[in-house]
């Protein structure tokens, strides 16, 4: 979410919310699904990581030119978020005892990725389509996160390696991985590296 809004030059507030006082319980009791994040926007609100990231995806024109490819779109992140769940696991349940399992399988669950990218422009634009889609920014997040836990996961994905590069020159998105923000910012929430 944060790399889409600052890579459509959008500003926004972010309230962090420390464990103990998510522990205290009035925020938690007051989140719809007793979990974060929770999004405003005006008079919406919006609590499911990827709610906000198609609503954000509706708002700025970031879910492709038509139905066809917004049901790609759909797709495609539906698709980023079984990896997501994958390593979120590794991460929350069994780290040190999973990891050398976990990117050994990697290429696997990548090779998806790659294959959409081959189909799309021979690996020479976007996931869907000639524009950015939200599903890129997700996909993007993703993969710098796997990055961070292994460095050179990537290495034998070459085309993956290049999207990165593509999207990471973005200068407003640039600007943002390179800030204090998102440097700081623990991978898939947790501290465990």
């Amino acid at each position: 979410m944060r790399m889409l809004l600052a890579d459509q030059g959008q500003s926004w507030k972010e309230e962090v919310v420390t464990k103990e006082s998510w522990l205290q319980g009035p925020l938690k009791a007051s989140c719809l699904y007793g979990q974060l994040p929770k999004f405003q926007d005006g008079d919406l609100t919006l609590y499911q990581s990827n709610a906000i990231l198609r609503h954000l995806g509706r708002t700025f024109g970031l879910y492709g030119k038509d139905q066809r490819e917004a049901a790609l779109v759909d797709m495609v992140n539906d698709g980023v978020e079984d990896v997501r769940r994958h390593c979120s696991r590794l991460i929350y349940r069994s780290y040190e005892e999973g990891k050398a399992k976990y990117f050994q399988e990697l290429p696997g669950h990548l090779k998806p990725f790659e294959t959409l990218l081959i189909q799309n422009q021979e690996g020479q634009a976007f996931l869907v389509g000639d524009q950015i889609s939200f599903a890129d920014y997700n996909l993007l997040d993703l993969l710098l996160n796997h990055q961070v836990l292994a460095p050179g996961c990537l290495d034998s994905h070459p085309l993956l390696l290049a999207y990165v590069a593509r999207l990471r020159a973005r200068p407003k998105l640039k600007a943002y991985l390179a800030s204090p923000e998102h440097m700081n910012r623990p991978v898939l929430g947790a501290q465990k590296i």
